[in-house]
């Protein structure tokens, strides 16, 4: 009987399990449908920036921009984009197999308590933690994209880089090292901008127009304007683009955990049921046994 009660115990052990998992499944699926939502929605306005630096860069004065100006590399910078909470696979263990990799002088700043804790772990050049909310607020990031500019312009750094995980499909999350300052190659930068436009259906972007843009005062000082809204908007759209790799990350983990959970059961109630029936089969031998006995 005892052995049939740890299987019963064990049994709503697992079942309890299984329902926070199954819990957390549903609700990491609903904010990835947002997650991507919101990262789709901002194709429009890279578009948009797309084609405005398109007709600035052949009438500015681009040579004089510190954005643009090459400089030797003697401290890089880089964001880390993790999560706070765990229980979303090897997601965060991925991106930190890279920054194992990297052997040149780094200064990291971060985005998530799990990187905030490994690189302390690590001993690491950690120069700030960011907290940033699932829905993504545009104003907290423009908080951490305005101090790596500030480092950026300061020399404290001489490179802005971002560490994430790229989504991909639901299924695989890529680990991604993305160059974002010095933009050395603009019209490369811009024809990656373009190319958005059509990576996803209803993304299309702007239709053609061949007529000429006219910028006032004039295209140096827009220039020198839209380059910090471009840096702003990029790290904007990686920072979603994380949530959704860990908001996928996490419903596939908590579905295989459901999933295993559902197939220890099955075994655990089989277990039971030949125990239960080895305990009937045995009262009834010792039954049988004291009867013919007593005949």
């Amino acid at each position: 009987m005892s052995n049939t009660r740890d299987i019963r115990r064990r049994i709503r052990s697992v079942k309890n399990t299984q329902q926070i998992t199954k819990a957390m499944e549903l609700v990491a699926a609903s904010k990835m449908k947002r997650a991507q939502q919101s990262a789709l929605a901002g194709h429009p306005y890279a578009a948009l920036m797309a084609e405005m630096l398109a007709s600035l860069s052949g009438r500015a004065d681009v040579s004089q921009h510190p954005f643009l100006a090459e400089r030797e590399v003697k401290t890089r910078g880089i964001l880390v984009v993790s999560t706070d909470r765990g229980l979303c696979g090897p997601l965060n263990s991925n991106l930190f197999r890279l920054i194992t990799e990297t052997t040149d002088a780094v200064k990291y700043t971060c985005i998530g308590r799990k990187a905030a804790q490994f690189l302390g772990r690590t001993g690491r050049d950690l120069s700030a933690e960011f907290d940033v909310e699932d829905r993504v607020p545009f104003s907290q990031v423009k908080v951490i994209s305005e101090f790596m500019t500030k480092q950026f312009l300061e020399g404290e750094i001489d490179t802005i880089e971002i560490l994430y995980p790229r989504f991909v499909n639901t299924l695989v999350q890529k680990p991604t090292l993305h160059p974002l300052l010095p933009l050395s190659n603009l019209q490369e930068m811009i024809e990656v901008l373009r190319s958005e436009k059509s990576d996803e259906p209803g993304t299309q972007g702007l239709p053609d127009d061949p007529r000429d843009m006219a910028f006032e005062p004039d295209p140096t000082t827009v220039l020198s304007e839209l380059l910090p809204l471009y840096i702003n908007q990029q790290i904007y759209h990686f920072v979603l683009d994380a949530k959704a790799s860990e908001h996928s990350a996490r419903m596939v983990a908590m579905k295989t955990a459901s999933d295993n959970a559902g197939d220890l059961l099955d075994d655990l109630t089989l277990a039971y049921n030949k125990a239960r029936q080895a305990a009937i089969t045995q009262e009834i031998l010792e039954i049988s046994a004291a009867a013919a006995a007593n005949a």
